[in-house]
């Protein structure tokens, strides 16, 4: 009943809404023109419109949803470029676009290899000198402006750099539009992003967001989950090899990595899932987007805790070559590559890209004199874009990762860079992805269909008890494959007033365990065990379908409110499960726990309302209320049937925030305060041997906040901070097996605060250094609070010198060598199993494009 009047709610609070945006549309105000009287006083004279220069309201519904103008409004007319002029500056130069009447102009930006590109929609270029205007080397760095025609209604600015990208920034004049270039090594501060599907300036989300773009993302060397993380505020990792990865987001972790992701995680648009599956290489990156909060609305994935965002450079329509390589300690060999250009010019384009790498162990095993967690394996990905005319762009994309690594595993209050055991292991990894993108837009719309499917294998085994006797051996064998969905059909990137989102998604995923085992050694007898395989296999199928809406409405210039509304289903099924023991001796296998067609199904309405305030173009607030949510599931690793399925796990995240810009873009100070109360909060138990086999549920309370900073303080000198508080603690706990209250204790895998600093400093003659210092408060790593790694912090540094078209780096990460644990475990009988960070490391990188 209680949702029934929640559903009903709902629906009436966005009908009210509908009915209050419907046609309104506020007047601007316009300046009064000043003159004297008769009388000797100044009295305002109010410039009274012509019968054509009103603008008529939207009449039909077509009109109101696109922001289309009517057919009767003046706007409706082709704005006339009739002059294009370059200024200098004190710091570059500003392409002036002139219009007849002075009307404004609109552009959106965009790059292409190293062109900065401005399209101007509803204008027409009519230049006394010709049909096109071009002026070559205008300035130092600069190749080219140029001012082209696309089609009879819209115009193209391209501003093609000698050795990268022009930084630009479109502003509106009284003349029609501004370019304004500068050749500073650094930008001022302005990120595009499409967090909520739009591009837009990361200043103008009202969403907690970490963007990094293309350069920062080359300078500080990112391409990896871990490599995002250690640059935004909340936002940890805890990699004890690559093919388990602990990951934490304002609180909320994958510690039970039994159920559903509580992050979405996409690379250009496909979704990526499950702790053994996530941290891949990354190489190739245009920019991420790290999303804090529930994003339910906007995107296909459900995400209780936010969304990471990566999305890769896109294809050329001119021919570039890059390439990296690096080596350092431990045999750290390193190697990139990525090709692009068009295939028929300005139709259709791609773009090849890869890493591979291998390293040496940082783990030695004394007893076979091996190293055990080596690595080596790489990643690969092509893409075709094809744009048959401007209104279509179809996208299609598939990549591989393949992997071969060792093992990890450590005892507690040993070397933590020596083992001595029996059994060195290893880890395997392999995916591969497909995705179909096909966007088309239209004067009064967008929509957008991503097909995708993923499938991932990963096979380990693993010492577990860590000696040089034959007596436990941890042995795993999981493959997914996951099928989605998703389309959205949205409101023009034009629309000021009114902007809308709508789309469906659908998900498939198959998700098989062909052995989740124990291999019990000879040795295994002493403590009193049966020699032989202890194993588990299962096939669990889910299925996800949702709907979802999202709309903003500005019922004046300053303020904007946003409702989005999200119906989502989730099906899981356990369609057989057994555990299998095979005796060592040869002996007759044994079977038990076996389980057919078990399901557990859920339902639930997701609103998220936003309520967004700008005092001025560079200061805005906002608050949010959004619902958060994991579904229900089934656990595999259950062996009683009342224990194979547990419960959805339900938030409710209040969120007020800040964005500012200081100093002419120079300075951005962002800040943004939560909390966060988590209903069946999703707990792995424990058995008796320390193994996760059960799910109980709890109830959490998390509050936090985040503030980063970006600045420029000089030419070629940028700095950037971040800083994270979270406050993840059990309100209502108590183990269901040992009775054992965990009121008031620490959510495992929530540090209590993290940190970034990066210092970076580019000279014009090409000299390249930066530093960063990198930090993570107490984390705990059980329910107990027993076990924990203490705060700690790295630094970080690479200096180099950069040419025309390459350049030479040397690295240093940890230098000064600082131990943390990664994991801990307690497993009795056996000791406390853990795994640690990577210790110094260092080396000299190569960078080349043409």
């Amino acid at each position: 009943m209680k949702q029934q009047k929640l559903s009903h709610w709902m629906w009436l609070s966005l009908t009210a809404s509908v009915f209050v945006a419907f046609p309104a549309k506020a007047d601007e105000v316009q300046q009064s023109a000043v003159q004297p009287n008769t009388s000797n006083s100044l009295s305002p004279i109010t410039k009274i419109k012509r019968l054509n220069e009103i603008t008529i309201p939207a009449t039909t519904i077509k009109q109101w949803l696109s922001q289309s103008p009517t057919p009767n409004s003046q706007s409706q007319s082709l704005i006339q470029i009739t002059a294009v002029r370059l200024n200098s500056t004190a710091d570059g130069i500003n392409v002036i676009l002139e219009t007849a009447g002075g009307k404004a102009l609109a552009g959106s930006t965009s790059t292409e290899g190293n062109s900065l590109i401005v399209n101007i929609p509803n204008a027409q270029l009519q230049l006394p000198e010709g049909k096109e205007f071009r002026q070559e080397n205008p300035i130092e760095g600069i190749a080219a402006v140029t001012v082209t025609a696309v089609d009879a209604k819209s115009v193209q600015v391209s501003v093609t750099g000698i050795d990268k990208t022009p930084v630009g920034k479109v502003v509106q004049s009284q003349q029609g539009l501004i370019l304004n270039l500068t050749t500073a090594s650094e930008p001022a501060i302005e990120l595009l992003v499409t967090a909520e599907k739009r591009p837009e300036d990361v200043q103008d989300v009202p969403i907690s967001i970490t963007a990094i773009p293309r350069e920062e993302i080359e300078d500080a060397d990112i391409t990896s989950l871990s490599d995002i993380a250690a640059n935004t505020p909340n936002f940890s990792t805890f990699t004890p090899s690559r093919n388990f990865i602990y990951y934490s987001l304002r609180g909320l972790s994958n510690y039970n990595f039994l159920s559903r992701d509580p992050v979405a995680f996409y690379v250009d648009d496909v979704p990526y899932d499950y702790t053994g599956f996530l941290d891949t290489d990354q190489p190739d990156i245009e920019r991420v987007e790290v999303l804090r909060g529930p994003q339910a609305t906007l995107y296909g994935r459900n995400a209780q805790a936010g969304a990471v965002n990566i999305i890769t450079r896109k294809p050329t329509n001119k021919f570039e070559i890059n390439g990296s390589a690096s080596y350092g300690n431990y045999n750290n060999l390193d190697l990139r590559a990525g090709m692009s250009g068009p295939l028929v010019e300005d139709k259709l384009f791609f773009r090849l890209s890869g890493k591979y790498g291998s390293r040496d162990g940082y783990l030695k095993n004394t007893f076979t004199n091996r190293d055990v967690d080596d690595q080596s394996g790489g990643t690969g990905r092509a893409q075709l874009q094809w744009t048959p005319s401007e209104d279509w762009d179809v996208s299609l994309n598939a990549s591989f990762d393949d992997y071969r690594d060792g093992a990890s595993l450590n005892l507690l209050g040993f070397d933590p860079f020596k083992v001595e055991q029996d059994v060195d292991g290893f880890n395997d990894l392999n995916s591969n992805t497909q995705s179909l993108r096909v966007a088309y837009k239209q004067p009064d719309f967008r929509l957008t269909s991503i097909t995708a499917r993923r499938f991932s294998h990963q096979k380990f085994e693993n010492e577990s008890d860590v000696t040089t006797r034959d007596i436990l051996t941890q042995y795993g064998d999981i493959d997914s494959t996951v099928f989605s969905q998703e389309i959205r059909l949205q409101s023009p990137e034009e629309a000021k007033s009114f902007q809308w989102l709508v789309g469906g998604y659908f998900e498939s995923r198959d998700f098989n365990v062909g052995a989740d085992a124990f291999k019990y050694g000879a040795d295994s007898v002493s403590l009193g065990y049966t020699p032989g395989r202890d194993q588990v296999s299962a096939e669990i199928n889910e299925t996800t379908k949702a709907v979802f809406a999202q709309a903003s409405y500005k019922p004046m210039n300053a303020l904007t409110l946003t409702a989005g509304l999200r119906y989502e289903s989730f099906n899981s099924t356990l369609d057989n499960r057994e555990r299998t023991f095979i005796p060592a001796d040869g002996s007759a296998s044994s079977r038990s726990g076996q389980f057919n067609d078990i399901e557990k199904d859920g339902d639930i309405l997701l609103p998220r309302f936003v309520v967004e305030y700008r005092f001025n173009p560079n200061i805005m607030v906002y608050g949010s209320v959004a619902r958060g949510y994991k579904p229900p599931g089934v656990n595999y690793r259950a062996d009683s049937q009342e224990l194979l399925t547990y419960e959805a796990e339900k938030s409710w995240n209040y969120e007020v925030g800040l964005k500012s810009s200081w100093l002419d873009d120079q300075l951005a100070v962002n800040l943004a305060v939560f909390h966060n109360p988590v209903n069946d909060y999703q707990v792995p138990v424990p058995n008796a041997t320390g193994f996760f086999a059960d799910i109980a549920n709890a109830e959490v309370s998390i509050t936090g906040f985040e503030v980063e900073v970006k600045a420029t303080p000089m030419d070629g000198l940028t700095a950037s901070a971040g800083f994270g508080f979270t406050d993840a603690e059990f309100s209502n706990y108590t183990n269901p097996f040992t009775l054992q209250n965990y009121n008031g204790k620490k959510v495992p895998y929530a540090p209590n605060f993290t940190y970034n600093l990066a210092l970076q400093y580019r000279a014009r003659i090409g000299l390249f250094a930066r530093v960063e210092l990198q930090g993570l408060g107490t984390t705990f790593f059980n329910e107990a609070n027993n076990l924990k790694q203490g705060s700690f912090a790295q630094l970080n540094a690479r200096l180099g010198y950069e040419f025309e078209n390459s350049g030479i780096y040397f690295f240093a990460n940890n230098i000064t060598d600082v131990e943390n644990l990664t994991t801990a475990a307690a497993f009795p009988g056996f000791g406390t199993f853990v795994t640690y960070g990577a210790p110094a490391t260092y080396g000299v990188q190569v960078k080349t494009r043409f």
